[in-house]
């Protein structure tokens, strides 16, 4: 298991990762930090956490509308082959460090 860091909101985040998913990562982290930087654009600061939790709202909106378009609203994941198992596993990494910054608070 591989670990980044990337940085979010302005402060770092070390992130574990599967070897050779870095680069795909940090690139999710940086479109995190734009829809962050978003949310405390328009509701100014409220805390990482909440700032946090709008964004990942607003990414699984955006998320519900693309699978929604394609017609697979609710379909779970095929085979591993499938595209959203990657991203089935870099969601739960996320959402086991949100809930690790949330145990810190």
């Amino acid at each position: 298991m591989a670990t980044v860091t990337v940085e979010v909101n302005g402060r770092p985040y070390a992130i574990g990762c599967a070897d050779g998913q870095e680069d795909r990562v940090v690139a999710l982290a940086r479109q995190f930090d734009q829809h962050v930087r978003e949310v405390a654009g328009s509701v100014g600061h409220v805390g990482d956490l909440r700032l946090f939790l709008m964004a990942a709202l607003l990414l699984a909106d955006e998320l519900h509308d693309a699978r929604a378009a394609l017609g697979i609203v609710g379909r779970e994941p095929e085979s591993p082959a499938d595209p959203d198992a990657g991203l089935a596993e870099v969601l739960n990494a996320v959402a086991a460090r949100i809930e690790k910054i949330a145990a810190g608070l």
